[in-house]
């Protein structure tokens, strides 16, 4: 099923993301899909706070891999930007982290696009102005209803 929701701010994109982070599954692999500044960060910021975790999400882009453990689930933000082969998404430890007490969150997916697990929820961030940005999820029923 495919979703479709605009925010007109960095907050409202958070507040998108907080609600599917409250919806969101051990298990489940969030695939991004938005070239630079599109606001996939943000959209982990929220996610991460819908699963009750408290830590400062920052990008990955230079550790490649940020954890981010709660008592419960836990959040494995990826930058998948400079990965370009199998050898190189094993050196991230991408299939030591796909357990049931986790969520993965896969930014520049499509470099792994063979690699992501069956079920993997894609949101596709598209820029449509300084602030406002049309959010895609193509995902099940859990998302419906989420925006406004």
């Amino acid at each position: 099923m495919i979703y479709e929701y605009t925010t007109s701010s960095s907050a409202e994109t958070i507040e998108l993301g907080r609600r599917i982070g409250e919806r969101l599954r051990g298990g489940d692999c969030i695939a991004y899909i938005g070239g630079l500044g599109a606001g996939k960060t943000t959209m982990t910021r929220g996610i991460a706070m819908g699963m009750g975790l408290e830590d400062d999400v920052t990008s990955p882009t230079f550790t490649l891999v940020n954890e981010y453990r709660g008592a419960g689930l836990s959040l494995i933000h990826f930058d998948m930007y400079r990965i370009s082969s199998s050898a190189d998404l094993e050196t991230t430890g991408f299939f030591d982290y796909m357990d049931e007490d986790t969520v993965l969150a896969v930014e520049w997916s499509e470099n792994t696009a063979d690699a992501l697990p069956p079920g993997t929820v894609t949101v596709t961030l598209e820029r449509t102005g300084d602030e406002t940005r049309r959010i895609t999820i193509n995902g099940d029923e859990r998302f419906a209803d989420i925006g406004d």
